[in-house]
């Protein structure tokens, strides 16, 4: 699964690259002339900037999923478990007390 979160990710990445980099094609071309190069080149940035928004969409709905299925487990586990739950919860709130203590004394 995180396989698929990295690779989803890096095609983001080079999708957003790849507006940028048309971007940059696009202010160019218009620099130097050619009304015609610069209309294929802003035709080519807005694919790749539609491109990048579904990925967007598709990552964010990924989240979206993962979060709620995490916090189903997490809530079904807390239910079936609630004494193994609580201890837990001490001992990570002891830890950032104790973190918090240190901290305070190094001011």
């Amino acid at each position: 699964m995180s396989d698929s979160v990295e690779s989803t990710r890096r095609n983001l990445i080079d999708d957003f690259n790849a507006v940028v980099e048309d971007g940059e094609k696009l202010l160019r071309a218009l620099a130097q002339s050619g009304a015609e190069k610069g209309s294929a080149l802003r035709a080519s940035a807005e694919q790749n900037l539609a491109v990048a928004r579904e990925r967007l969409k598709e990552l964010q709905g990924d989240a979206v999923e993962r979060t709620r299925a995490a916090a189903k487990y997490t809530d079904e586990y807390v239910h079936e478990n609630p004494w193994q739950s609580i201890g837990a919860v001490a001992i990570v709130g002891a830890l950032i007390g104790f973190i918090a203590g240190l901290m305070m004394n190094r001011r």
